[in-house]
């Protein structure tokens, strides 16, 4: 099944605001420049960069299934 275009996409961004504190977060960007809107983030931190990029896109993946599953 072919996928719809997003015409506002979500990026996945992993911050360190303390060292050894890695958090995700999922923005969703628009084309027209405006600033970023976030749509989830992490609870709690991760110990690794690694740790929160996993957690991060297991969270992208339930949104995408979730999107997916509404415009069948």
């Amino acid at each position: 099944m072919p996928r719809m275009k997003q015409d506002k996409p979500i990026k996945l961004i992993v911050d360190e605001p303390a060292p050894g504190s890695f958090y995700w977060v999922l923005v969703q960007t628009a084309p027209d420049g405006s600033a970023p809107k976030e749509i989830k983030s992490s609870e709690a931190a991760a110990d690794t960069y690694e740790g929160a990029l996993a957690g991060g896109t297991r969270a992208l993946d339930a949104l995408i299934r979730q999107r997916d599953a509404h415009a069948a």
